[in-house]
């Protein structure tokens, strides 16, 4: 197939990890009927973004994977013939978590998962008191309509991860995200903020010739203090946009991609051609001191 249609899903959440669930699928239905063929839903959609506070009564929020949640996606991807991009807190083992994308094909099966690999920390953003850093590496996944890549939203800022997605032949990156404004900051820093998360993500799909799609939530949460800033949107393989969701509301969006497109940006754009890949090697080291 050479033109797909993909489904973003921008929703707010609340604390009842079942109702986000029962709403996520509603949504998915409305993306089906509107052809939809792969459904992308927001980072940790089952529940509100918990990373606010370190509180060990969160891992509660945990399940396995394969597990409930994906039994439930699985038969509703098999019904509407859909593939399914779940973003959830996986329970690997007792005390040892991840934050995980489980991936469903269209005939309803499981083809499996990637775990997060750039884990942050920083104020209202504690995952690395949840989160064990990914040990699967970068994946890609063979769907019934598109080869696909998946990273979750700290990975955006990385073209390395972008980058070797990529080169394993991902045709869509989707980048499932939760990311938002503290509602004390100011208009201008809101929009340098966006700005700058945006152009980090289109800048990959420009270097590897690839659409991205990228699906925040949106929404107040921790009491009010944070405003999640929606603004999900999609490229074609050149980074421009072909879709922008609103910082205000929840939206459903379908958009076709040509996957074509990419062979003839990346023709004449032939920045993979003109890789030095044999130069690359101090991109290995942490950082470079010009005195060692």
């Amino acid at each position: 197939m050479t033109k797909v249609q993909v489904g973003t899903i921008q929703m707010s959440c609340v604390a009842d990890k079942a109702e986000n669930l029962r709403k996520a699928q509603q949504k998915i239905r409305e993306a089906a009927a509107q052809g939809a063929q792969i459904v992308c839903l927001q980072e940790l959609f089952t529940s509100l973004y918990f990373c606010d506070e370190e509180n060990y009564d969160n891992f509660s929020l945990a399940e396995a994977i394969p597990g409930p949640s994906t039994e439930i996606l699985c038969e509703l991807a098999k019904e509407l013939r859909v593939v399914i991009i779940a973003s959830l807190f996986e329970k690997r083992t007792q005390g040892l978590y991840h934050n995980t994308v489980a991936v469903l094909d269209a005939d309803g099966s499981y083809l499996g998962k990637y775990r997060k690999m750039h884990i942050p920390d920083d104020p209202a953003y504690y995952e690395k008191f949840y989160f064990t850093p990914g040990d699967l590496g970068y994946k890609v996944f063979r769907t019934k309509y598109a080869t696909i890549g998946v990273l979750i939203c700290w990975d955006q800022w990385y073209p390395e991860a972008a980058r070797i997605t990529s080169l394993k032949g991902a045709e869509i990156l989707f980048y499932p995200t939760a990311i938002g404004w503290a509602t004390a900051q100011d208009a201008e820093t809101n929009d340098e903020q966006y700005q700058a998360w945006q152009t980090i993500q289109r800048s990959h799909s420009v270097a590897n010739g690839v659409p991205v799609v990228s699906v925040n939530r949106v929404g107040y949460e921790q009491a009010g203090a944070m405003k999640f800033w929606g603004g999900s949107f999609i490229t074609n393989a050149f980074g421009r946009i072909l879709y922008q969701g609103s910082h205000e509301e929840e939206e459903v969006h379908v958009q076709q991609l040509d996957l074509a497109a990419s062979d003839r940006y990346r023709t004449h754009w032939p920045f993979l051609r003109d890789r030095r890949i044999d130069s690359y090697q101090p991109i290995e080291k942490r950082f470079i001191d010009d005195e060692a």
